[in-house]
């Protein structure tokens, strides 16, 4: 892709910001514009970034969709498929914009739940110093571009020593074709609290359009927070999403990441322990066949001592499909006594089918415990030996494997009917490959 493709496409877009009203919320308005200017000075990244070298998005260039609009007909019964039995508060964003008529609030006095508009006055000096403090936009012009046509989005605040016992799900359903989408999430931990978040992208038919998200989650001292985060989208879809984490002294934060759908998909997760004792666990699973292509970079970052952390993530990759996993774990200098380990997994099905992973380690510090492995193969021959002697067929015996191989990563998703659903969605999957 040439740097002229790249002007254009980032000045049709620019276009399409300037012409929006003016803000009359001067932190907000500032906020955007300079998240404007860090994407006027910005391109699309190519294969000849290290970050980028992979996955190859030039023909977003082709594709300079403009922004949805609010244009939904959906009634509660279409998207009843889609609920999550054991919650009692959701936010329904459709084409990245909030439907009130579609979203349940129960607990509004247990939390304060709501799409980012309705709490612009009431709770402005909390959204201020959290919204776009954790994603940045200096060097990545998808956040970049989120953060300027930012007027949208979902906040979740959860008081001091306040545990919500059902989960919160953030449903993120596209419905128009050759658009972009903008989705948002700032979920706000404060001490001792205790939260579960879905994050779901799903599509109700298959077309080709774009989402482009970012959630930003702050996790105060002895603060808890279990996100699960799915996408579903279109299989003709474009997903790119960003996601910061910040850790407090003693939080912890427990993520499970799928993704199942997109023409080409992108995930950065970044997580920074930035007190004592802080803790995380991710997990993720990749399961992608024909032509997709799944991109997956995480950065786990240890700055201070006594944190723990623990990742494991799979690709089941098929046919011509091709997965990407990037996992840094940093450990700055004075980070000591830090306990790290990291795996990632992958299967390929197919001949065709492709794998880059990639697990780093930059230890600045002498008194940790760190380890880190990478495993890229084909399904046991033993092990399907095995089953066909207990009466088997290959196929089936090859379907069991690798659902088995995926069903480890999705059991820790700690909402029973979301669990089960997910389990249905890979043994399909796995039987019809």
């Amino acid at each position: 892709m040439s740097e002229t493709t790249h002007t254009n496409y980032l000045e049709c877009l620019l276009k399409s910001w300037s012409t929006k009203p003016t803000e009359s919320l001067s932190w907000l308005s500032q906020l955007r514009a300079r998240a404007i200017d860090r994407v006027s000075t910005q391109r699309l990244p190519t294969k000849r970034d290290e970050e980028w070298r992979f996955t190859d998005i030039s023909s977003l260039a082709d594709l300079p969709y403009q922004p949805s609009q609010p244009d939904s007909n959906l009634q509660v019964q279409d998207i009843a498929h889609l609920c999550v039995k054991e919650v009692k508060n959701r936010l329904v964003f459709v084409d990245g914009h909030y439907s009130s008529q579609l979203s349940t609030i129960i607990d509004s006095a247990a939390l304060v739940i709501g799409n980012l508009p309705a709490f612009l006055s009431t709770h402005a000096s909390i959204l201020e110093s959290h919204l776009g403090q954790y994603a940045k936009f200096d060097n990545n012009v998808f956040t970049a571009l989120n953060t300027a046509f930012l007027r949208d989005g979902a906040l979740i605040l959860i008081p001091k020593h306040t545990a919500i016992a059902e989960p919160v799900h953030l449903l993120f359903i596209a419905t128009q074709n050759e658009v972009t989408s903008y989705p948002r999430c700032l979920l706000i931990g404060e001490t001792g609290s205790n939260v579960t978040l879905i994050e779901d992208y799903v599509a109700l038919q298959q077309g080709t359009y774009i989402t482009n998200s970012v959630t930003e989650i702050n996790l105060a001292a002895n603060a808890h927070a279990k996100h699960i985060r799915i996408q579903r989208e279109s299989t003709q879809a474009f997903h790119l999403a960003n996601c910061a984490v910040s850790l407090a002294h003693a939080s912890n934060y427990q993520s499970v990441s799928i993704s199942l759908g997109s023409q080409i998909s992108r995930y950065n997760l970044d997580v920074r322990l930035t007190d004592e004792a802080a803790e995380c666990t991710i997990d993720g699973l990749t399961l992608i066949a024909d032509r997709q292509l799944a991109d997956t970079h995480t950065c786990i970052d240890h700055l201070k001592p006594n944190g723990t952390s623990r990742q494991q993530h799979k690709c089941i990759v098929d046919d011509a499909a091709h997965a990407v996993f990037n996992g840094k774990i940093m450990v700055r200098p004075h980070a000591q006594h830090t306990n790290s380990s990291q795996s990632s997994r992958n299967l390929l099905l197919s001949k065709t089918a492709q794998v880059n992973t990639k697990p780093q380690l930059e230890i600045f510090a002498d008194d940790v415990k760190c380890a880190h492995g990478a495993t890229v193969g084909q399904l046991d021959q033993e092990e399907i030996f095995y089953l066909e002697s207990r009466g088997l067929s290959e196929v089936a015996a090859r379907n069991l494997l690798t659902y088995a191989f995926g069903a480890e990563i999705i059991s820790r998703i700690p909402v029973t009917s979301l669990r089960q659903q997910l389990e249905q969605t890979v043994l399909n999957q796995t039987q019809s490959n």
